[in-house]
């Protein structure tokens, strides 16, 4: 692949909801420019974007490839991003480093849940865009109706900037408005429009007109005094409008069929912005902010968006050059892990097929192997002048599972796999919950935890089982209790002698506190460590259910030693024992953590969910209403909250989302603390079993 420079780059991310024919469009963009020899089938497993093995056996896209697109001496870094939900943090990094969004909606299906989270993100990023009617040749496709529920997505006016020549098995090709010609079939054979479609044509371009006036207030005076624009003043008051957000551009095509290609990839070049029109971007630098603009001599700046482990090849780094330029075999300087990385071959990579390239230019995607410590959301600058990219905000991941190694000889490779797999992946997280000693991983969903067990195995080999995590609940006590106990054991020679007297009563600031309230030397001051750590040992592993206990002040007030056989050992055991009798004495209670949750959903949805929110002992706090959408929060147990992701979807059809946070704990209710303390039970007996 040729050199380009920063004018003759685009970088345009492909979004929208799963199934609407992103894939499709990247493969037909590739063959239609001559890159590939023939059109590959998602089927069939043969798409240049979906390479990776588990995208070919689900038959959907699980993270973002890189595709560029050589046309008319101009390189648009396709960046085809997977449409479920799960997967949102790959379309999330994608928007980051994008310049603009082609957002696709199916012709049956028009707007759905993917193209309205997509348009949100583009929002936040604010990237022009266009909107693509695809699979206009599916049966029941419905040109109009589609572009109605559009019309519903957000600020930007619909602009129709191409109408459909026909439909469903009739749909031939693409009546363009921007060059008042008609585009047949696959190989978009430039026609005069048919006289059948004339009046309408007319029509919708003296709309489009209208807007492209508006761009400019030379062209809108121009245009209300009746004077006609020329094609170079339409174009450049379009990409004025385009650019602002005040319109967004509408095609119709079909990707599978390669109809309508070559005007999508015409109107990128010429409406959508370079990496030199943009916004300056903002880094953090030595003596604050800096504004950098996308120049060769400017000071390196490149964000890296994407990490992938490749089998053959090693860790792939993706990154975006903001500013300045990077080599091959050069030596760069990570800002966040203040640390040196040498780069050798630079790739553009194209699905899988790696090309090497000599230098990434300012405004370019490139990729680099085996990079050591980087990772997504790092940036790579020069030593002399560090520069730091913003990060964008990811989802919370709220979907829990608790992972356990299949066999010993995975168990030594379950920390390194998940903190590999995090780095990856920025809506991912691990941690060790240590109330009920579990690994805890998190994700989106059910598909993105299966993904990262399945690539644990294939890329890591590293065999993983997943289970519902257990609540972290805890033991504590409601009011002041006793007990004595004496440790006694002779077996010829020296015995064991210990007896500890204890009082225990509920301490609501500390979680432990211990006195020595022993007088007339009772006990030796020497055995209260030993005493300390039999008492610390069963706060850790629980009385009631095996949960640790919590807010206990423990006070040793009087026991006996011998002179000959009293040891450590013997008050360890005792202050152990006698702590177990004084909690069973002190009317012990299970508590839970309680969340706060905070849920949005579209105000049709809000009934359903305060109903299910009443199954799950929520308490309601409030309810608010914010651009149409209702918005719930409440306090609820976490017992209730470990599936629930799953849950709202199934409820709002995807289009709720939900954020959690740890409030307090509290005590369980007595009927529910019995069966979490007979299960417990049940799970404890069957490992001492095991």
């Amino acid at each position: 692949m040729k050199e380009y420079t920063t004018e003759f780059i685009r970088n345009i991310a492909l979004a929208s909801h799963s199934s609407s024919g992103k894939t499709m469009l990247a493969e037909a963009f590739l063959h239609f420019t001559g890159a590939t020899t023939r059109l590959g089938k998602i089927e069939d497993g043969t798409t240049v974007a979906d390479f990776e093995e588990e995208e070919i056996r689900r038959g959907i896209s699980l993270s973002t490839a890189v595709i560029p697109v050589e046309y008319k001496d101009y390189k648009i870094n396709i960046l085809d991003t997977p449409g479920y939900n799960d997967f949102i943090g790959e379309e999330i990094s994608a928007l980051r480093v994008a310049d603009g969004a082609l957002l696709m909606a199916d012709a049956v299906s028009g707007t759905e849940v993917g193209t309205e989270i997509a348009w949100g993100y583009c929002d936040k990023f604010n990237l022009p865009r266009f909107v693509i009617i695809n699979k206009m040749n599916r049966e029941n496709a419905n040109y109009s109706k589609a572009l109605e529920s559009l019309n519903n997505l957000g600020d930007g006016h619909m602009l129709p900037v191409q109408l459909p020549w026909g439909e469903r098995a009739d749909f031939k090709g693409v009546l363009d408005l921007l060059s008042n010609k008609a585009y047949e079939g696959e190989q978009s054979l430039e026609k005069e429009i048919p006289a059948e479609f004339a009046d309408e044509v007319e029509m919708a371009r003296m709309q489009l007109i209208e807007a492209a006036a508006e761009g400019e207030d030379a062209l809108l005076e121009k245009y209300l005094e009746g004077g006609s624009l020329t094609a170079e003043e339409i174009m450049r008051g379009l990409k004025k409008v385009v650019l602002s957000g005040a319109y967004v551009p509408v095609f119709v095509a079909a990707g599978s069929a390669e109809i309508g290609i070559a005007p999508i990839l015409e109107a990128i070049i010429k409406l959508m912005p370079s990496p030199l029109e943009i916004a300056p971007v903002v880094a953090e630098g030595k003596d604050g902010e800096e504004t950098l603009t996308a120049s060769d001599s400017g000071p390196l700046a490149a964000y890296v968006w994407k990490t992938t482990a490749d089998p053959f090849v090693g860790k792939i780094t993706y990154f975006r050059v903001y500013s300045g330029m990077i080599g091959s075999d050069s030596r760069v300087w990570n800002s966040k892990k203040n640390e040196e990385e040498r780069l050798g071959t630079l790739h553009l990579l194209r699905g899988k097929e790696q090309l090497p390239v000599k230098i990434v230019h300012a405004g370019d995607i490139g990729t680099v192997s085996k990079l050591g410590g980087t990772s997504t959301g790092d940036t790579l600058c020069d030593k002399g002048h560090p520069l730091t990219l913003p990060v964008p905000e990811y989802p919370n991941a709220l979907y829990q599972v608790a992972i356990f190694p299949k066999t010993q000889i995975d168990s030594s490779k379950i920390s390194p796999t998940l903190t590999r797999l995090v780095d990856e992946d920025m809506t991912l997280s691990w941690r060790q919950e240590s109330a009920t000693n579990q690994t805890i991983l998190q994700g989106m969903g059910d598909q993105h935890i299966d993904v990262a067990i399945r690539k644990a195995e294939s890329k890591f080999q590293t065999n993983l089982i997943i289970d519902i995590p257990r609540v972290p609940y805890q033991e504590t006590i409601t009011k002041k209790g006793e007990a004595t106990y004496r440790h006694k054991k002779q077996t010829g020679g020296s015995g064991q002698f210990g007896e500890v007297a204890m009082r225990i009563e509920p301490d609501a600031e500390e979680e432990y506190s211990f006195s020595n309230d022993v007088f007339g030397g009772a006990i030796s001051s020497s055995y209260m460590p030993a005493i300390e750590k039999g008492i610390k040992a069963v706060m850790k592993e629980g009385v009631l259910a095996g949960y640790p206990v919590k807010n206990v002040h423990v006070s040793v007030y009087d026991g006996k030693e011998h002179p000959v056989d009293s040891k450590p050992v013997a008050f360890e055991i005792a202050g152990r024992e006698a702590f177990k009798l004084a909690v069973k004495e002190s009317a012990p209670v299970l508590l839970e953590p309680i969340m706060n949750v905070r849920i949005v959903v579209p105000e049709a949805n809000m009934g359903d969910v305060l109903g299910d929110m009443n199954t799950r002992r929520a308490r309601v706090q409030g309810m608010d209403t914010e651009k149409g959408r209702s918005i719930v929060t409440a306090t609820v147990p976490m017992a209730e909250m470990l599936r629930y992701t799953t849950d709202l979807r199934s409820i709002t059809g995807g289009r709720g989302v939900f954020s959690m946070e740890f409030s307090h704990y509290e005590v369980v209710p007595a009927h529910i603390a019995q069966e979490v303390i007979d299960t417990r039970q049940k799970e404890l007996a069957a490992n001492k079993e095991g």
